[in-house]
């Protein structure tokens, strides 16, 4: 459907009829100086009602020119069919460690050993692709929390945005305490029992502002539920001068906080020491019953105002090429 977003524009139409209407002829009683060349020039020219009678076409054309440009001053746009946005889901973020421990190569991957971070952006990834009807939304943190997509139903932008994280951007520290702060200040004003914080780290608290149990605190008087995921191995076997010895990667993950914060806001802790072990729990994670919400249309609008403009200046450029043809 063809709409003007400002028609009071077409108004002005009139407005170069009145203006000649209006106006008044200059007062030729001054005494002026006589130059004789132009004088001249004038007596060549053709009188003033041959003027009116051949210059139609140009009057013509600068009218058009006119409504051409109010017609694009008026902001015509198409406006599209209603489209029905998904009347069921959660109100969940996803809060992803991007701290300088994600670096560690222990998720082992046929064979290989991969980073902690490559493996999550994969089964993170996937999780995205399949909660179609859910507004999703994804916290990065490191020393700082930071909201690098709010909630919403592009998956295909978010899941862009995960892929393209990077270890570091953050700031090399953890702070799972602002994170949760984030998230919840996101989903303190979305529907009831449809808040959802999905947090993922491989470490402990080491920075930001805020203590992970006081943000869960918060996070439970609003009723945001927080599932925690603690990723890395338990053991891998390093290569030294003295042999080969077990090194426990994730002595610094902090279990027993990971578990009081989904203890308190009605949520679960969950262990991932390999992408087997993280694709299972992000299964379980997808079970989430949805819940109803308000039904949302919205109409996609293209702006058309290029049209009428590029009328306009073809014409103005006509009305150039006119004038400069003539003798």
């Amino acid at each position: 459907m063809l709409s003007l977003l400002w028609p009071w524009m077409l108004a002005l139409a009139p407005l170069p009829w009145l203006y000649r209407w209006w106006r008044r002829p200059a007062d030729d009683t001054q005494a002026a100086l006589l130059a004789p060349v132009y004088a001249q020039l004038a007596a060549d020219s053709p009188s003033g009602p041959a003027v009116s009678r051949n210059n139609w076409p140009s009057l013509a054309l600068l009218t058009l020119i006119w409504l051409a440009c109010l017609l694009a001053a008026s902001r015509p746009q198409w406006i599209g069919e209603p489209i029905a946005l998904p009347t069921s889901g959660r109100d969940l973020l996803l809060a992803v460690d991007i701290s300088g421990s994600m670096e560690v190569e222990d998720m082992e991957v046929k064979g290989s050993l991969i980073d902690r971070l490559s493996v999550v952006k994969a089964v993170v990834g996937d999780f995205v692709e399949r909660r179609s009807g859910d507004r999703l939304g994804l916290i990065l943190f490191g020393d700082h929390a930071y909201l690098q997509t709010p909630l919403t139903f592009d998956r295909l932008t978010l899941n862009t945005l995960l892929q393209e994280a990077l270890i570091g951007f953050a700031g090399k520290g953890t702070a799972i305490g602002d994170a949760i702060g984030l998230g919840v200040k996101r989903l303190k004003d979305k529907q009831e029992n449809s808040r959802v914080i999905i947090l993922l780290t491989d470490g402990a608290n080491t920075a930001g502002e805020v203590e992970p149990l006081k943000a869960a605190e918060l996070a439970a008087a609003y009723g945001v539920k927080i599932y925690t995921i603690g990723v890395g191995a338990d053991e891998i076997l390093r290569r030294s001068l003295f042999g080969v010895r077990r090194v426990n990667p994730s002595a610094d993950l902090d279990e027993g906080t990971l578990r009081a914060i989904a203890a308190q806001t009605g949520g679960q802790y969950f262990r991932a020491r390999n992408p087997q072990q993280l694709a299972q729990i992000y299964a379980i994670l997808d079970q989430l019953e949805p819940v109803s919400q308000d039904a949302e249309t919205f109409r996609p609008t293209r702006a058309l105002f290029y049209w009428p403009l590029g009328a306009a200046l073809l014409g103005s450029g006509l009305l150039l090429l006119a004038r400069g043809s003539k003798p």
